[in-house]
């Protein structure tokens, strides 16, 4: 089956600031780039934080003694402390508390990760640290582009006949948008909730509908097998 990794669809032209980067610098790298967060690196690459207009809308705000806390784009873990009162830089602006992903991550891992901490955005590092990339929710949606013919023959190629053994005729699977029916006859129940579920985890599939039946219920004939005492 296919496994699509962050690797495959990450953006990779990173527009990225230095420590050393002024506010001026950070704020004009935002609005050229239509963006909300840029990651932090040293000479090397590697991640050492990010700063976002949330950071910088903050220190302009305790500069001018406004306590209100600012709305922070959703690519780290925890809130960071109040900016520091005179922060200039991008070291000084910056949150190091970042959630990162890798690029071998298979893409469902990565989502997960997404939803769970409510992140829009991470930074893709390699092994070392060094940021290779970023992924985005829209990085993660490209997958639901997968034409319906595809997604149909991954059905029938990998889950009907190498997985179950099946032969493809005794079930019609019809592709719409993304939603797969599966109608027909498979051996046993087993082997119709394992096409079911593994359907459900195909890349590209948004749901499932159910119309399988099966010729043999292993409850059924477990229970008829069991000696009574």
């Amino acid at each position: 089956m296919r496994h699509t990794t962050v690797a495959d669809v990450m953006s990779t032209n990173v527009i990225s600031a230095s420590p050393e980067d002024s506010f001026a610098r950070l704020a004009a790298m935002l609005r050229n780039a239509a963006i909300r967060a840029v990651p932090v690196v040293d000479d090397d690459g590697t991640l050492e934080g990010v700063v976002s207009e949330a950071d910088l809308m903050a220190a302009v705000a305790h500069a001018e003694g406004d306590g209100r806390r600012w709305w922070r784009p959703r690519h780290i873990r925890r809130r960071s402390p109040q900016a520091k009162a005179g922060a200039t830089t991008a070291a000084e602006l910056m949150t190091t508390d970042v959630e990162t992903v890798t690029p071998a991550t298979r893409l469902p891992a990565a989502a997960r990760t997404m939803m769970d901490r409510g992140l829009s955005w991470m930074p893709v590092c390699d092994e070392a640290g060094r940021v290779v990339g970023v992924l985005a929710r829209s990085d993660v949606l490209t997958v639901f582009l997968r034409d319906d013919a595809s997604i149909r023959a991954e059905i029938v190629d990998d889950i009907l006949r190498y997985v179950l053994l099946a032969d493809p005729s005794a079930v019609q699977v019809e592709v719409a948008g993304g939603v797969v029916t599966l109608t027909g006859e498979l051996d046993t129940r087993v082997d119709a909730q394992v096409a079911v579920r593994l359907t459900e985890r195909v890349e590209g599939v948004a749901g499932v509908v159910d119309h399988l039946h099966y010729r043999t219920d292993e409850r059924t004939t477990d229970a008829r097998a069991t000696p009574m005492y």
